[in-house]
């Protein structure tokens, strides 16, 4: 096991590695901006590095600076969390350059992963279910056109190195298909410097179901069960549960089975998310993959018992996982994590930075919550804006609902708008009570455009 990893990130999940880090005897490294100098992650670490300013494209993104201080600090691998660096190949490689252990997949599992066009023709070929979708990228208005007629609209248009909604486009009347095609190219570009786009069948009201894995050097591939993330906001996560009210015993082992064929087909390592659409019908289509663990991570780690973080670090410092003999997972009780991030629901959830003049965490049973904040801290117009992920657990998915609720009237902070009404008003939805939640919810059943 490695006795000192550096933590490539801030906020929450820097400092949610470095807990299972100290757990485990690991020391570790917070590097940081001048901006989060004092925040709590920095404190709590063994050693800190100030990697730049504020703009994370002067600090967080900066791989050499990133890579020089864990040479200087001897640290012998580096741990991304999400967001920044997490999947970018080129970090992944200039660790292993450096002889860094990269907490993650390889470069190459990156790369295939990260282009959604590649990684659907690669589901395809191992048998795992795709969304009827174009022959790899589309160049022109005129193939798109081809499809389109094909397959019937409306369809989609989707950036092949896309993500959280960018270069994204639903077509319904194939009058707008030529606008909405170069428009979804020009976004494309302009997010991720690369303007390919496909197309896919556009599949209507579905919900988003992903499937937690872990897979370690020994060939031991473990379905941790499955997510519903279908509760978004343009295309942006707000409210995670497991498991999904809407999978049988049956769709979740057909689940599971599809997403461990992903991980054998690319021969991936580490953690990471196969995520799925589900129609009303119960059928499911491969998304796209997530090389790296989730916002939303701790829901799964309720109902299984895992640590995800844990496994990550014992599957990068080579040793097998530690979770086998529990195979297969089954859910135990329910889970929901609800993003409590500084947005003013009742202004289009407008970002609201600014200093928190009180915050003052719920408790009691089956309550958790994930935060870096205290009263008097500062949230930063530079970077995301959560405040901290409250995850509530229950035997059942009523008890969970209710817990929920209790504990958000718990959650004190003042100084800044939250989403903490908004979730309460979630809680509140009797559709959401009974369980009809798919990817358009907050604009059919909430009244939001």
């Amino acid at each position: 096991m490695f006795k000192k990893i550096l933590i490539a990130n801030r906020g929450e999940v820097a400092l949610r590695i470095m807990r299972a880090c100290k757990e485990m005897g690991i020391k570790t490294v917070a590097v940081y901006s001048t901006e989060d100098e004092h925040t709590y992650p920095v404190e709590y670490a063994d050693e800190k590095v100030c990697i730049g300013p504020a703009p994370a494209n002067q600090s967080y993104l900066v791989m050499s600076s990133i890579i020089a201080a864990a040479k200087n600090t001897g640290a012998e691998a580096i741990h991304p969390g999400y967001g920044f660096l997490a999947e970018n190949a080129d970090f992944a490689r200039a660790c292993v350059d450096n002889d860094i252990v990269f907490i993650g997949p390889s470069a190459e599992c990156i790369e295939s992963m990260g282009n959604k066009a590649a990684a659907r023709d690669t589901m395809k070929a191992c048998g795992v279910p795709t969304v009827p979708g174009s022959d790899g990228v589309v160049e022109t208005v005129e193939e798109a056109r081809k499809f389109a007629d094909a397959v019937g609209y409306p369809v989609l248009v989707k950036a092949s190195a896309g993500g959280g909604g960018k270069g994204m486009r639903e077509v319904h009347d194939p009058a707008d298909l030529e606008s909405q095609f170069t428009a979804a190219k020009a976004e494309a570009q302009a997010a991720f410097g690369n303007g390919d786009v496909y197309l896919e069948k556009l599949v209507l009201r579905p919900r988003h179901v992903e499937v937690q894995i872990v897979a370690d050097k020994f060939g031991n591939r473990i379905s941790l069960c499955e997510r519903d993330c279908s509760l978004q906001r343009r295309h942006q996560k707000l409210l995670e549960e497991a498991p999904s009210p809407a999978l049988t015993e049956e769709i979740r082992r057909a689940m599971g089975v599809a997403a461990v064929k992903a991980v054998r087909a690319t021969n991936y390592e580490n953690a990471g998310t196969i995520e799925f659409l589900l129609d009303h019908d119960g059928k499911f289509y491969f998304m796209e993959m997530n090389t790296r663990v989730q916002v939303e991570h701790p829901v799964t780690e309720q109902v299984t018992g895992t640590d995800i973080i844990k496994e990550q670090l014992r599957i990068a410092a080579g040793e097998p996982l530690s979770c086998l003999d529990r195979v297969p997972f089954a859910p135990n009780g329910h889970a929901m994590e609800f993003r409590i991030n500084a947005e003013d629901p009742d202004h289009d959830f407008r970002p609201c930075p600014g200093n928190i003049t009180a915050f003052k965490v719920p408790g009691g049973p089956g309550v958790r919550v994930e935060t870096y904040i205290e009263a008097g801290s500062r949230i930063s117009p530079y970077y995301d804006s959560m405040v901290a992920k409250l995850i509530v657990w229950g035997q059942n998915r009523d008890e969970c609902i209710a817990r929920g609720k209790r504990a958000l009237s718990e959650f004190k902070i003042e100084g800044i708008k939250t989403t903490i009404p908004f979730h309460l008003k979630v809680l509140d939805n009797q559709a959401f009570i009974d369980g009809r939640v798919y990817t358009d919810f907050i604009e059919t059943e909430m009244g939001e455009e």
